[in-house]
């Protein structure tokens, strides 16, 4: 691997988006500043970092990234029942991202489903089990 290639410890600016496979994005910066991380620093999954390992600056590409390399799959554990009284202020529907205190900050939940004595709260990641497409354009390797 030479110098100018993306391996552990190096320094990599570059652009990327991350999208669904029918194309919906997710999240890019093309149209912003570039983004700078160090491989094995934490700020990038490790699913995301494994493709770019041996690329150099000015690659253009598309990765497959499977639910397993990326947020993991849904677990049923992570929808939690909880009494509907919690919620009595509130208006819910499906899909309702609810926030909640925790003593590491605040972990968000969404609204699976609810009645008049229970709420279905899905603390899964919004992208476990999605196979993702992330573009990426490498600008520099240091």
């Amino acid at each position: 691997m030479s110098d100018q290639t993306i391996g552990p410890g190096k320094t990599v600016t570059l652009h990327f988006a991350i999208k669904l496979e029918d194309g919906q994005l997710v999240d890019s910066n093309f149209e912003s500043k570039p983004a700078t991380f160090t491989v094995g620093d934490g700020n990038l999954l490790p699913g995301f970092e494994e493709p770019l390992m041996g690329l150099a600056a000015g690659t253009e590409s598309t990765f497959t990234i499977v639910p397993e390399k990326a947020f993991g799959m849904p677990s049923p554990a992570n929808v939690q029942r909880l009494p509907r009284a919690q919620f009595k202020d509130m208006e819910l529907e499906p899909g309702l991202v609810v926030s909640f205190k925790e003593p590491g900050g605040e972990l968000p939940g969404v609204v699976k489903s609810f009645d008049d004595q229970v709420v279905h709260i899905d603390f899964n990641h919004p992208l476990a089990g999605k196979t993702l497409l992330f573009d990426v354009k490498i600008l520099q390797v240091a």
